[in-house]
């Protein structure tokens, strides 16, 4: 572990902040940094960051971090604005049906206390709500919203968003072919460094479907970095690594749709913030200058992330992927090791030395024994800290432990500088925060409840498994859209068909989508099932094709139901994560005819990142001995518990409740997969947090 020289914090911070004010920041992309709280808001600034986004204490989608209350927020974006920098707040979750009012009276109160630059959604509903609530600023759409290809940037910019942060599994290719359909009232952001998704960003039910905790609620708690097993091989096969563009971010100072270079992270502390943001801040601006680049990748090493990867940017075909199968995936820089004395004392011997205040963590995650705990007084390199940890904490020895945050003095002398100026800003008047809001959406009216229908939806025509399911006689026939479903049904069946379109279509296949469903729809076919709201954009008005938005776009209140009816969709499919409660609720609200996945296996997951060394042909377990699988579709791993989903026994009250469609989702195990023990309700009975 290396450490900058005593002073020269500050004299980075000097260097670069003298020539701020003379950048001609149009003509450069932001550095956009991440804020969990006020210290990590006020470094990203001392380091030269043009803007930092935050989340409130509600409805973000990181709600493990400290997040900010209104008081302190308000004096933070006037701070902001004398400095010609920019806050942006992320009411970036999925709304359920009883939030719309919480949710829009949160708004009102931001718009007229605070004043951000920028809102950063997923929910359809936060532009309605943004509306009704009076704001008048920008809209940026979050990695959640899952707008990954290039026709979806046009659907986008007519719903109100200025702003697309892109796919992090885009390459470099990927991103100039979406600059290059992109509208010009409407620019990006793309995530340059940080922690990174195993899945699709809004493709991900994993912590939702064991437990209720919903990522796309900013509850998540990553399943994906426990150690699985297949046929004896253990490891954690969908623990990324962090990504670092580094010294190839330069390739994106050529686009000029990248107005913001953004980097994740707002679990952490003030030191990560600093250091990345002064890296990033080095490289965009000197980064011709070998001496300066590094200079970046010395500052990068000491920002206590984990190992690092550049993800697919380059997207290579002998890219090893995010995962480092041999390496461990924690995050901070490893210190030591845990061993013990013969008196019984958790003793540690540093690698480098430990100053008071910083911050360790004992093990990972999913340990019995992991903790994290402060260091008390200064420990010099290979120097004796006995680990004070809880009775219940009994790490083996040999325990990694990982420096996770930093306190240099010089760093917290900066910071109170900056929490001096702060405090000398008086932000909104007291009025303005205090006021209650009487805000109440205006929600659209319900529509007329129809005949109920069956839909079996199959990759392919059935071959002697159909009847399965709870499957009524006479069900109308769903088919995955694909050239094998094309050209294996015949035209006179086009039209009986319900053609369902991908969750994820990225921009180097959005071309051949447009051709199947074009193909689709001179064979006869008339209904398609768009699994991101953005495939709107496909369908040429004179089609004449009836859309229903699918269950993958995560339509969960009426505000959203309002917004697709907006954008076309005759119908609507509500995700099944919701609560039963929310889920009944949904139909008496909705303006256009609902449906719902009732049975069959609904993924955990769905990634373009490959999934070795584990077969996709059979099941691999998690450490309770829960079983998975994996199948490829096209680009993507679909990940599938081995437990389907089950509301077939909830029909009645479905009915009642005036949802008119029901999809029965006939996919089927690999055959060296065990047979399923039990089916779920998925949050029927739990709630979903």
């Amino acid at each position: 572990m290396g450490s900058l020289p005593k002073g020269a914090l500050f004299l980075l911070e000097l260097g670069r902040n003298a020539v701020y004010a003379t950048q001609t920041m149009e003509q450069k992309p932001e550095i956009l940094a991440p804020a969990g709280d006020i210290s990590a808001a006020l470094a990203a600034f001392a380091a030269g960051a043009d803007a930092v986004y935050l989340g409130l204490k509600h409805f973000s989608a990181r709600m493990q971090a400290e997040n900010f209350s209104s008081r302190d927020l308000s004096r933070l974006v006037d701070l902001a604005h004398e400095e010609q920098r920019r806050v942006y707040i992320a009411f970036n979750t999925l709304f359920k049906p009883y939030d719309l009012a919480a949710a829009g009276r949160l708004l009102e109160r931001v718009n007229r206390g605070i004043g951000p630059d920028a809102l950063i959604v997923q929910d359809l509903a936060a532009l309605e709500l943004a509306r009704q609530a009076g704001y008048e600023g920008k809209i940026f759409l979050s990695t959640l919203a899952n707008v990954t290809h290039q026709a979806a940037l046009v659907s986008a910019r007519n719903l109100g968003a200025s702003r697309v942060i892109l796919p992090r599994e885009l390459s470099i290719d990927e991103i100039r072919l979406m600059d290059a359909a992109r509208p010009p009232e409407l620019d990006f952001e793309f995530f340059i460094h940080g922690a990174l998704c195993y899945c699709v960003s809004g493709r991900c039910w994993w912590s939702s479907y064991m437990g209720g905790k919903s990522g796309l609620r900013g509850r998540c708690v990553q399943p994906c970095r426990r150690v699985y097993t297949q046929r004896g091989k253990e490891g954690r096969f969908f623990s990324c690594l962090d990504l670092s563009l580094d010294v190839l971010v330069k390739t994106l100072l050529s686009i000029p749709g990248v107005a913001s270079w953004k980097i994740e992270g707002r679990k952490k502390g003030p030191h990560y913030v600093y250091y990345v943001t002064t890296a990033y801040r080095l490289l965009r601006d000197e980064g011709a200058d070998p001496a300066a680049r590094k200079e970046a990748m010395a500052i990068l090493d000491m920002a206590l992330g984990r190992p690092v990867t550049r993800a697919r940017f380059l997207a290579r075909k002998d890219d090893p992927g995010p995962v480092a199968l041999d390496g461990q995936t924690s995050s901070g820089l490893l210190a030591g090791k845990v061993s013990r004395t013969a008196e019984g004392a958790f003793i540690l011997k540093p690698r480098f030395p430990l100053l008071a205040k910083d911050l360790l963590r004992i093990g990972v995650e999913d340990e019995s024994w992991h903790a994290t705990l402060p260091v008390n007084r200064a420990v010099p390199k290979g120097g004796t800290l006995t680990l004070k940890l809880p009775r219940q904490k009994s790490p083996k020895s040999g325990t990694p432990v990982f420096l996770i945050d930093r306190r240099e003095p010089e760093l917290m002398q900066l910071l109170r500088h900056w929490e001096d100026r702060l405090a000398a800003t008086a932000g909104r008047p007291e009025a303005a925060l205090g006021a209650e809001s009487g805000f109440s959406p205006r929600l659209p009216a319900a529509a007329r409840p129809v005949r109920p229908l069956h839909i079996a939806l199959r990759s392919s025509l059935p071959r002697g498994r159909e009847g399965k399911n709870g499957i009524k006689p006479g069900s109308v026939q769903g088919l995955w859209l694909s050239p094998k479903a094309l050209t294996g049904v015949s035209r006179t069946l086009f039209a009986r068909i319900s053609w369902w379109l991908p969750p994820v279509m990225w921009p180097d296949e959005e071309e051949q989508w447009q051709k199947l469903i074009h193909a689709a729809l001179q064979n006869g076919a008339r209904h398609f099932v768009c699994n991101e709201p953005w495939q709107n954009a496909l369908f040429r008005p004179e089609a004449k094709a009836v859309l229903s938005a699918g269950p993958f776009c995560n339509t969960s209140n009426a505000l959203a139901l309002q917004a697709l009816q907006s954008m076309g969709f005759a119908t609507a499919f509500i995700s099944p994560e919701l609560s039963g409660e929310e889920l009944l609720a949904l139909p008496s609200q909705s303006p256009i005819p609902l449906g719902i996945v009732v049975s069959g296996y609904w993924p955990m997951g769905i990634t373009r990142h490959s999934i070795a060394p584990l077969s996709p042909d059979e099941g691999f377990q998690s450490p309770k001995g829960e079983v998975f699988w994996a199948r490829r579709y096209g680009q993507n791993y679909w990940i599938y518990p081995n437990w389907p989903l089950d509301l077939v026994g909830r029909l009645p009250q479905l009915e009642q409740a005036g949802y008119s469609t029901f999809v029965h989702m006939q996919e089927y195990p690999p055959q060296k997969v065990p047979e399923p023990r039990r089916a779920s309700e998925f949050n029927w009975e739990n709630g979903l947090m």
